[in-house]
């Protein structure tokens, strides 16, 4: 399998504070890699360094064997990378078809852009029945799904998902990381995903890297990395006391 993406000692600072500090990893070709950590751990910086949102001070970004740091961030998405951001941050005044247009705005190729439009309705099939629909009226599930369809629609050689559970319902989590699944495997994309949600993340992704403070502190095959006790303990032992704290709470709402 061939290496798509190579980061290099990359560091990145929000002005004074440096947010990553000498961050190296890889993603394959046809690989799920995630990036776990807690809010602040550099995360979401590291996307944005490599989709070229933010500079790097140091260190390299090496796509298909070429340097890409510095690079505008419409050149690193002709070059195939693809950022669907924290937050969704779809058109809301346009319709789903028109979002779905802008994500294919590099593209001259009509017939099959149109082809790679009812590809994203046959995964998302919510969005076809709301294609015309304005994007800020959709549910917060809704908007990640177009979000994700957006990014597809360029043909990505790469995703780059910044936290797609976030503020989601658990059972809506399964459904779109299931679907993430059957992209990688039907449709062959690569993604590189940042995340909270240590479990979901690990069973979706290949191999798995821990940031903390800016570094990378762990890393390995997801199945390793789900059996560390370290990841069981810090993330799944969190987010399973979230989630019994939860439930205990919806219980003793059920009594009132």
């Amino acid at each position: 399998m061939s290496v798509l993406l190579q980061v290099k000692n990359l560091e990145s600072f929000y002005g004074p504070i440096m947010a990553i500090r000498g961050v190296s990893l890889s993603v394959n070709n046809g690989q799920i890699v995630t990036v776990l950590g807690a809010n602040g751990a550099g995360k979401s910086t590291l996307l944005k360094t490599i989709s070229g949102i933010m500079d790097p001070e140091k260190g390299q970004i090496i796509f298909e064997g070429e340097e890409i740091q510095g690079r505008e961030p419409h050149v690193i998405v002709q070059k195939g990378i693809v950022h669907v951001p924290e937050g969704r941050e779809v058109f809301p005044l346009l319709t789903v078809d028109e979002n779905l247009s802008l994500g294919a705005y590099t593209r001259t190729d009509k017939a099959e852009i149109e082809r790679d439009r009812e590809m994203v309705f046959s995964y998302f099939p919510i969005l076809k029945d709301r294609r015309k629909q304005e994007a800020g009226t959709l549910s917060g599930g809704q908007q990640q799904m177009l979000a994700i369809g957006r990014g597809l629609m360029l043909r990505p050689k790469i995703m780059l998902l910044d936290e797609p559970s976030l503020g989601l319902s658990p059972l809506l989590v399964q459904e779109i990381f299931g679907i993430l699944k059957r992209l990688n495997e039907d449709e062959g994309v690569t993604m590189m995903l940042v995340e909270q949600n240590a479990r979901v993340a690990l069973d979706l992704a290949d191999m798995g890297y821990v940031m903390e403070i800016g570094r990378i502190v762990m890393d390995g095959s997801a199945e390793r990395l789900m059996e560390s006790e370290d990841i069981k303990s810090f993330y799944l032992g969190h987010q399973e006391a979230g989630q019994r704290g939860e439930k205990r709470w919806k219980k003793k709402k059920t009594w009132r």
